[in-house]
């Protein structure tokens, strides 16, 4: 029996969703464990799941309980979304991801584009579209009325090219048996609510947590909200918000609002219809906190009720202070500070939130100054971990040649050992450096570093290694010098000639620990999706290499700090922690720009039916509210990056321009103190300033006669003295110290000068 009305809750900004949660399902259903048992929770994300887990334990006060099955909807599938999917709905696999963007870039390549790595960048924003498509249930059919005769004629040109995934791609799927990831995820959502509409389940069904951007997942909560047994219980949504700026939401894609009234509309909800979760035991939001950002991120239509002339209660910016640091790096050492000083206080916990991956690589670098290892939500990126920086480093020396700062950045890479000792092996690449590998290059390849050793005196030794070096790379290298080479043999040899290298008399780090593991399941999944790609030019393997690798992450297991951690703005929804660090606050940033689409102008978008591309902005703004009201929040950002100027984020401005009119203010008081600890770091305990050092040689060392260019450099720079006139020391000559324009233009003058005096007639 379908209820007269639909069941509608929201957990308020600034109170803790999972402790909230937790804390309102055991009221509901704690008294039977088994009952509690029985309930199924759909939740965003696994993180989600984790942290709920968490809640539990912490409202039980440790005691065993039998948890409540939780879901994770953003990455749904038959034995996540519900616990029997698989009994009742046959859907083909998803296509895996590297398998498509081959296939796409193959597609790429007959349509025109043939350089393989920019096809595969093509295939990637490709492979973006069909998601989006499949995502917001639109067809591809609809792409070919899109273009009227007064756009501009380069959009009839994409759309010529978009033929790709309006006509073959769908073609391919059906050959391949199988569906795009976005595809499967709507149609298991889109199932599992029309079977819960027809048959509702026996247990009760809570969807937490989701705002229902994904139209599939806002259908599915409709469906929930409707169940005789189910509820929806949104994440912050404003029910004290004034009707004039409701209405204005209408016109405000980047209000933080405007998804949960789109989700409110198709749901058939009134907003008075939407009621407070009932939490006991939890603190309610901090009011005068949630009063204050709401009034700061009111639509642009209603700002004229501003209460400027209203005084605001001072609790409203308790716990919450601003850092304007002046750059990313100082910006990264005061959040760990902030950080390290969290764990100062037992049981307390810290959390930077941010979307700059930058900001949160630096301060995970700075925080392991102190031995902490931190939890990041978005990981590391598999390109930049040791065994994907050996693959891609490996890959390019051989296909520059041996060049000497490719070979030298592969060779004095921690993993290189070819088989001995590591100290031995790097002893020898040091050797071959100082030998041949300073001034103008030798001839390419190992053949020419060969013939520079013949010319060196005592270099023996030297000769038998880079032999070997150079036949057990030559299988690798002549592929990456064919004018055609299949993807499977480019693999094969490049993953043979690395273990080769990486392995020494200490083992093979190369597919060791956390990131070794990713990159051999990288290369296993490479491996047996390569025959979807066809032959290309092996010089083409290092950039499309580095294109697959892009947005490859790895994310540690365990052995990460229980009480810090950096989240993403996603993850941090709702997540819980006593200080809140929001990092990046910049434009550009955080919100992120809204862009362009590679494929679609606005309007096309628009006629076509995708979301407009401020979308974005408001989800984010919907995060930033959510954190931004926690109890005690610091505001940081970098007023410079690379030397130029950045302009806040748009919500500290508003911010900062109501309170202004009230004549309030951010707390700014830890700057200074941040600023002044970050110095005292790097100086020593009794550090005291002295004299820079003066060396005096004895008389009978100094020079007796300087050229006036050389006086020239005494004033500049008197220790260039020293070590050449004093120490008699020699400057190494640079690595590829390759003739420039001026110096071929001297060398050629003076051969034709010896020429002349050889044979004067």
């Amino acid at each position: 029996m379908t209820p007269a009305r639909p069941r509608v809750y929201t957990i308020a900004a600034g109170t803790p969703f999972v402790d909230a949660l937790a804390a309102g399902l055991l009221a509901r259903h704690g008294a039977d464990p088994l009952t509690l048992s029985s309930v199924l929770v759909l939740l965003p994300t696994r993180r989600a799941c984790r942290a709920l887990r968490e809640a539990f334990l912490r409202q039980s006060g440790g005691r065993p309980l039998l948890l409540p099955a939780m879901r994770p909807l953003g990455d749904a599938d038959e034995g996540e979304l519900t616990l029997n999917a698989a009994d009742w709905l046959e859907l083909p696999p998803a296509i895996g991801e590297l398998r498509r963007q081959l296939l796409l870039t193959r597609l790429v390549r007959r349509g025109g584009h043939d350089d393989p790595v920019q096809a595969a960048r093509l295939a990637a924003e490709l492979a973006r579209l069909l998601d989006q498509i499949e995502t917001e249930r639109l067809g591809f059919a609809a792409l070919a009325d899109l273009v009227p005769l007064d756009f501009a004629a380069h959009w009839q040109i994409t759309l010529d090219f978009l033929r790709i995934v309006t006509e073959h791609w769908p073609e391919l799927l059906r050959a391949e048996g199988v569906l795009d990831p976005a595809a499967r995820r709507d149609r298991l959502i889109t199932a599992t609510a029309e079977r819960w509409r027809m048959a509702p389940p026996p247990h009760p069904v809570y969807a937490a947590g989701s705002t229902g951007s994904i139209p599939a997942t806002a259908a599915l909560l409709r469906t929930i909200a409707y169940l005789p047994d189910g509820a929806v219980i949104l994440p912050g949504f404003d029910t004290a918000m004034d009707a004039a700026s409701w209405v204005a939401l209408a016109g405000e894609p980047t209000h933080p609002q405007f998804g949960m009234k789109l989700l409110l509309a198709g749901m058939l909800v009134d907003r008075a219809e939407v009621e407070i979760w009932p939490a006991p035991g939890i603190a309610t939001a901090a009011t005068d906190r949630v009063h204050l950002i709401r009034e700061a991120l009111r639509p642009a239509a209603t700002t004229d009720a501003w209460p400027v002339a209203a005084p605001l209660a001072a609790a409203a910016l308790d716990g919450i202070a601003r850092i304007d640091a002046a750059g990313p790096r100082e910006e990264a050492e005061i959040v760990a500070l902030l950080l390290r000083e969290a764990l100062e206080t037992p049981g307390r916990t810290a959390a930077l939130v941010t979307p700059d991956r930058d900001l949160a690589r630096r301060t995970a670098a700075t925080l392991r100054r102190w031995n902490v290892a931190i939890d990041d939500s978005a990981g590391v990126p598999l390109a930049d971990t040791p065994p994907g920086a050996f693959l891609r480093l490996t890959a390019a020396m051989l296909a520059d040649d041996a060049a000497p700062v490719p070979l030298l950045a592969a060779l004095k890479h921690p993993f290189a050992a070819a088989g001995g000792a590591r100290d031995d092996f790097r002893r020898r690449v040091r050797r071959l450096e100082r030998r041949v590998l300073h001034g103008p290059r030798p001839a390419p390849g190992f053949t020419g570093i060969r013939t520079a050793l013949l010319e060196k005196p005592d270099s023996g030794g030297l000769l038998a290694w880079l032999d070997r070096l150079a036949r057990r790379a030559e299988p690798f290298s002549r592929l990456l010098h064919a004018p055609a080479a299949t993807l499977a043999e480019l693999v094969a040899a490049h993953v043979a000639f690395a273990e080769w290298l990486a392995h020494g008399d200490d083992g093979d780090p190369l597919w060791a620990g956390e990131a070794g593991e990713a990159a051999a399941d990288f290369i296993a999944e490479l491996a047996d999706a390569a025959a979807a790609s066809e032959p290309m030019p092996g010089a083409a393997w290092p950039g499309l290499l580095d294109v697959l690798l892009a947005g490859r992450a790895v994310r540690p297991r365990y052995g990460r700090h229980p009480r810090l951690a950096i989240w993403g703005p996603l993850e941090a929804r709702l997540q819980q922690a006593d200080l809140l660090i929001l990092g990046g606050l910049n434009e550009g940033t955080w919100p992120a720009d809204a862009g362009a689409d590679p494929w679609m102008s606005r309007p096309m978008r628009a006629r076509f039916g995708l979301p407009s591309l401020e979308r974005r902005i408001g989800l984010a703004a919907h995060d930033f509210q959510q954190a931004a009201t926690a109890r005690e929040v610091i505001l940081t950002r970098a007023e410079k990056i690379e030397g130029s100027p950045t302009v806040p984020s748009r919500w500290l401005l508003r911010l900062e321009t109501l309170l202004q009119g009230m004549g309030r203010e951010l707390d700014r008081g830890r700057a200074a103190q941040l600023r002044h600890w970050r110095t005292a770091l790097d100086e020593p305990a009794g550090y005291r300033p002295v004299a820079a050092p003066a060396p005096r040689p004895p008389v009978e060392a100094r020079p007796r006669e300087l050229s006036v260019t050389r006086i020239e450099t005494w004033v500049r720079d008197p220790y260039a003295i020293f070590a050449g006139q004093i120490l008699r020391l020699k400057p190494l000559e640079p690595l590829d110290a390759d003739p420039g324009a001026a110096e071929r233009g001297t060398i050629m003058h003076r051969a034709l000068e010896l020429f002349v005096r050889a044979y004067p007639g």
